[in-house]
């Protein structure tokens, strides 16, 4: 029997504190019922003997403490999980935003999982393609990664991230696409612009019929947009491991996310930790990153692209620091190719996947892709270097083999980085147009590549 309560004692802010309880449980949904009739959801934050906090969903104006009534569910925050969540957009809380009916679910499973359990997990081993020659031929996107972005204010990783959700598919070791494979994409913060940004883009390019949307403003509360990512994941792990699908979890942005951690954690008078997020950020971040993965079990993955943008751009911060602790690499953004109109602006020197050696190679990319990833990543530095002598010395103190270098790295720059935001490559075509720039250096400086490899793909002409 769901009991009321009308001890509620007092408000401040998000918060409300309600005595004299009985069985209640953290986490726990909420209901307050104001005297006009009007319902606004909470959930229980702390719990002290027969004393509760609860943080509001809604707010708290026009609260009446006497004459309103609390009750509970006993449960947590579920999400109404099916196949037919594909081809629909939701608001932070699961609730649909898109004109269509409800879900009828299949399961109604709490969004607090568990991450998977080390022994269950399966090696990420199988590529995906994403269309981005930067990530797909340099820093390789695994099956059951965590590679998130890191980018800058003003850099345009919404853009990215659309991009990746219209293009990203998983092949099969014969090079064909694989099925089936669908896209979570949560928006966490953003603002209304962005939202009918990705909403129209995705209808427009039918990549909507794919993808499961979680859409929330920087209108909303802040407890909602803790508990967008978890509806995402939720979403992501019955497809994945219920249904058998492959599905890419693209988050943006978990700056927002942290924002609201921070927000909330203030409003209990929690001790702060580094820069004012809460000493919990690192395990909090972690039980979200760490229900990507593989299981052995099943046939499904989850991949995960978390996006965050560096407070100051600095790499340093809570929030990008503890995400590079958590996953599996990290791709950056460049202020410096943004300012040369070069998209999407990719920081290919510092950027790198720790797993993209496991997904390439023959029966997964191609039997070159190894070996030219490696050279591209050496000229490209070198060239970089012949550059920064070049600005110091002039070009005329530099060898012909450092000027070709320089020339390398200004092609690199305008053909391999930049290929703009609708341009999907497959991996044949980048690893192609990555041959075709490496020839303009000479074949002895091929001192990356295999012998037997580059008697195969060097071009005849050479």
């Amino acid at each position: 029997m769901i009991k009321e309560y009308r001890t509620i004692e007092e408000v401040a802010g998000p918060l409300m504190l309600v005595r004299k309880v009985d069985g209640v449980k953290y986490d726990e949904l909420g209901e307050i019922e104001l005297p006009s009739g009007e319902v606004r959801r909470c959930r229980v934050l702390e719990v002290n003997g027969s004393s509760v906090l609860v943080q509001l969903f809604e707010s708290s104006a026009g609260l009446n403490l006497a004459n309103s009534r609390v009750r509970f569910s006993g449960h947590g925050i579920r999400l109404s999980v099916s196949k037919d969540m594909l081809g629909r957009v939701f608001s932070g809380m699961g609730e649909p935003i898109d004109g269509g009916a409800r879900i009828l679910p299949e399961a109604t499973p709490d969004i607090n999982g568990t991450p998977i359990n080390p022994a269950a997990r399966n090696y990420p081993s199988e590529f995906i393609q994403t269309g981005v020659s930067t990530i797909d031929g340099l820093n390789t996107l695994v099956r059951g990664q965590k590679l998130p972005i890191f980018s800058g204010s003003g850099l345009p990783h919404a853009n990215l991230a659309a991009q990746i959700a219209r293009q990203a598919t998983v092949r099969a070791a014969d090079g064909e696409e694989s099925a089936p494979f669908a896209v979570v994409f949560a928006a966490i913060g953003i603002t209304f612009e962005e939202a009918d940004f990705f909403v129209s883009d995705f209808r427009k390019t039918g990549a909507i019929d794919r993808t499961v949307m979680f859409i929330n403003l920087a209108s909303d509360p802040a407890i909602e947009r803790i508990s967008t990512p978890r509806m995402a994941l939720t979403a992501a792990e019955y497809l994945a491991f219920e249904c058998g699908m492959h599905v890419l979890v693209i988050m943006t942005d978990i700056t927002n996310y942290a924002e609201a951690l921070r927000e909330v954690s203030a409003a209990r008078k929690e001790v702060p930790g580094r820069r004012g997020y809460p000493g919990y950020l690192y395990t909090d971040l972690a039980t979200m990153y760490e229900r990507a993965g593989r299981k052995v079990t099943s046939e499904g993955s989850i991949t995960m692209i978390p996006i965050l943008t560096m407070p100051e751009d600095d790499k340093t911060h809570p929030i990008p620091d503890l995400t590079g602790y958590i996953t599996e690499g990290q791709i950056i953004l460049s202020r410096e190719m943004y300012r040369k109109n070069y998209m999407p602006p990719v920081d290919v020197l510092p950027s790198l996947s720790r797993l993209k050696d496991k997904g390439i190679g023959k029966g997964k990319t191609r039997e070159d892709h190894s070996g030219t990833m490696n050279q591209l990543f050496s000229s490209y530095a070198r060239g970089r270097e012949a550059k920064e002598l070049m600005v110091v010395l002039g070009e005329a103190a530099l060898t012909p083999t450092d000027r070709l270098y320089a020339k390398f790295a200004d092609e690199f720059e305008a053909r391999y980085i930049n290929q703009g935001f609708y341009e999907n490559r497959t991996i044949e075509q980048t690893l192609d147009l990555g041959w075709e720039l490496l020839h303009i250096l000479p074949r002895s400086e091929m001192k990356r590549i295999k012998p037997a490899i580059l008697d195969k793909y060097w071009p005849e002409e050479a």
